[in-house]
């Protein structure tokens, strides 16, 4: 998926390159950024949403466990599902990073599908109870302007 992504992004633009700091965004980023002269940094700002005792666990296992209680993380922006972040947390996380992103015309972030669900749906006017609509899936490279 590396190589793919790696590839779609050859011809483009990139005047620096921005990841969460975990081992798969940093080594991507590296990826992308062979044979080009464009700064890398790391922000943990991007890292995925802090699951607290549900980290690491299946979806499956903590509905067995749970039940119903992963839906509050759609329906309660200060719900925090396993005792870790909760969805207001993550956004007000998630738009300082987009905040200290480099002044630069075109920043690749490598990141995770929580803040970028997150990013996608405050900046549609969404509240964060809708991020799960702007999940993007796997790989999949999303575009996202800052306005002028």
């Amino acid at each position: 998926m590396a190589a793919r992504i790696a590839a779609d992004l050859a011809a483009a633009p990139i005047d620096a390159i921005v990841h969460s700091g975990a081992i798969r965004t940093r080594k991507l980023a590296e990826h992308v950024a062979r044979g080009r002269e464009v700064p890398i940094t790391t922000d943990p700002r991007w890292l995925e949403r802090d699951f607290g005792a549900w980290e690491g666990r299946s979806w499956d296992a903590i509905w067995r466990e749970t039940g119903a209680e992963m839906d509050r993380m759609m329906t309660e922006p200060d719900y925090r599902p396993g005792g870790g972040e909760s969805g207001r947390d993550l956004a007000e996380r998630v738009l300082a990073a987009w905040h200290a992103l480099p002044e630069r015309p075109c920043v690749l972030v490598v990141a995770h599908g929580g803040p970028i669900a997150t990013l996608r749906a405050l900046l549609a006017g969404q509240p964060v109870t809708r991020a799960v609509d702007f999940i993007p899936a796997c790989g999949e490279l999303v575009v996202v302007q800052r306005r002028q």
